[in-house]
């Protein structure tokens, strides 16, 4: 509602005050350049502080109705505009953007690792909006930048370089990773933790050197052996070696039963302390139970006879209370 609008209804209640919830109180909208449209509530400032049921307050001492110019925040920093109440004193500074400048979080699409989600609350909560815009990022849809710039201090890079912030080759704080499941027909499943490897070596140690970041093709172990995959750490030197098999296959006790007897009880545990699972698997056993092998067999050498004749290991024709 105009101004003169407004003196001619206080005229015709003849000079009486009218009382503001009479008026129709509008929300405002700016738009600016920078930071998007800022809303301005009338409603919600009349009800509350100095201003209350008082539009006298504001107009035409801060905000002239009838000549409305556009101040900037460095004019409200001065005391102008919404400055002059938004100081910290009378209500909150103009530093606390988010209380008017409506943000909300980004989803940065990646093509290698999926989309990473930037929140403007998080990092509002820990450094000034000025940190960011309009110098580094202006408002709307800004060109995508690589790791490698953000690596030499460019976009992200200019507080996430180790100092000020996380460095950005810490890539999981950003980059969502997930365990990875892989099939092995032999054995059963192998679960690879992205936790656990992210928390003694950079990313950048397998990707993308050893591993793309979509679907990679599966390496056996004769070639980890050789330094492919897996093996390029797992050598004995840098992490466990891929010969000590447990620590990435699941391995079990077994129980077989034996006619006459009480069953008889494989430790996995226990010869894995002395032996190497290439000693058994897959010569004298495949990875997939078989047909059960009899006392004489073992006797002439087959299944556990292979290791225990008396040389290697106790005799199988020794007490049979070892594994029965």
């Amino acid at each position: 509602m105009k101004f003169a609008m407004l003196l001619i209804i206080l005229a015709l209640w003849g000079g009486a005050v009218l009382p503001v919830s009479a008026l129709d109180l509008r929300d405002v909208l700016f738009h600016t350049k920078e930071v998007g449209t800022v809303l301005f509530s009338h409603k919600a400032h009349i009800a509350t502080g100095a201003q209350k049921n008082n539009c006298r307050a504001c107009h035409d001492k801060i905000f002239d109705m009838k000549h409305p110019v556009r101040h900037t925040m460095a004019d409200m920093a001065q005391g102008k505009s919404c400055g002059a109440c938004h100081n910290a004193s009378a209500a909150f500074p103009l530093a606390h953007c988010l209380r008017c400048h409506p943000v909300r979080n980004l989803a940065l699409p990646v093509k290698e690792t999926g989309p990473v989600e930037f929140t403007h609350q998080e990092h509002a909560g820990r450094t000034p909006c000025s940190t960011c815009h309009p110098a580094l990022f202006i408002a709307g849809k800004n060109r995508p930048v690589g790791m490698a710039a953000m690596a030499k201090g460019t976009s992200c890079g200019v507080c996430h370089d180790g100092v000020k912030a996380f460095a950005v080759a810490s890539c999981a704080r950003c980059h969502s990773v997930t365990d990875i499941t892989f099939k092995v027909k032999e054995t059963g499943p192998v679960t690879f933790t992205h936790k656990n490897h992210a928390g003694r070596q950079s990313c950048q140690e397998c990707h993308p050197k050893l591993y793309s970041y979509v679907k990679n093709r599966h390496g056996g172990m004769a070639a980890m052996e050789k330094g492919k995959s897996c093996g390029a750490c797992h050598d004995g030197k840098a992490a466990f070696s891929v010969s000590d098999c447990s620590r990435c296959h699941p391995v079990k006790e077994l129980t077989f039963p034996a006619k006459g007897l009480s069953a008889a009880r494989f430790s996995h545990k226990s010869h894995l302390a002395k032996n190497r699972c290439e000693a058994c698997h897959p010569g004298l056993y495949p990875l997939k139970r078989g047909k059960p092998v009899g006392m004489s067999a073992m006797e002439k050498g087959r299944s556990c006879g292979a290791c225990h004749n008396g040389v290697k290991a106790f005799p199988v024709t020794a007490s049979c209370g070892f594994c029965h």
